[in-house]
């Protein structure tokens, strides 16, 4: 049966819950579900606990939901771009759960897995660690980490077919593949939609038996968090022709 869907928005809203858990793919604005948060904040759903390696910026991403205060936690690894997150989580608004990034990337694995908990060096003596158990293997001392199963998991695809299988483009890559394993529902926005048997099974990074609907991405220009660039060198003075041998 196809997973193609006309309306993410109308299934967001028929899907999302007061108090979820939401698990949302990308790394500041790369690779984000951007057509899919959007329909979350058109849901008006509340209180939600976000997993996301960070929360996008001011007006944009992840931020969009702060801003209608839609979110009452936040499981991330990154926050610096967000003034608004900064004040909501100083004010005592927003509760928050700092995560090493690959630990964080490891529980969300580790839930889609179906693994419920596991051991890392990673964070042992430091605020991190408080409260968790420990464990010592071969004199090294670990810390546990429980793995993220989440409501609700929202992604972004460059090519995906109608069965759900995904492939990502370049740093699209990131923690995508990881957010789409853990969700009990997830949703993946794609920006080429083919039929079953047309991706490369070799090229597949999600399978589909991870993804329950389907949409198409809605084409809106991806924007960048901060742009940095240089001067090139003058093809004609010191340095050689652009492009060619010295």
């Amino acid at each position: 049966m196809s997973k193609l869907r006309d309306s993410a928005a109308e299934l967001l809203a028929e899907t999302l819950r007061d108090g979820m858990t939401l698990a949302v793919g990308g790394f500041g604005l790369s690779g984000v579900p951007r057509d899919l948060i959007e329909a979350v904040r058109e849901s008006g759903v509340k209180d939600l606990t976000v997993v996301s390696n960070n929360m996008g910026v001011d007006g944009k991403g992840l931020g969009l939901l702060l801003e209608n205060r839609q979110v009452s936690k936040v499981l991330a690894s990154y926050v610096g771009e967000n003034k608004e997150f900064a004040r909501q989580f100083l004010e005592g608004e927003l509760e928050v759960e700092f995560n090493p990034q690959g630990t964080l990337a490891e529980r969300l694995r580790a839930g889609g897995a179906g693994i419920p908990a596991f051991y890392t060096a990673t964070g042992v003596g430091t605020p991190v660690a408080e409260g968790k158990p420990t464990a010592e293997f071969d004199g090294r001392t670990y810390v546990q980490e429980r793995g993220i199963v989440a409501d609700v998991a929202l992604v972004h695809a460059w090519r995906g077919d109608t069965d759900g299988n995904l492939v990502y483009r370049r740093t699209s890559r990131n923690f995508n593949p990881v957010c789409a394993a853990s969700g009990r529902v997830t949703f993946a926005e794609v920006e080429e939609i083919v039929a079953p048997g047309e991706l490369d099974p070799d090229h597949i990074v999600t399978p589909g038996v991870y993804v329950q609907h389907v949409v198409q991405y809605s084409g809106a220009p991806k924007e960048i968090e901060q742009r940095t660039t240089r001067p090139r060198p003058d093809a004609q003075g010191a340095g050689g022709v652009e492009g060619g041998a010295a």
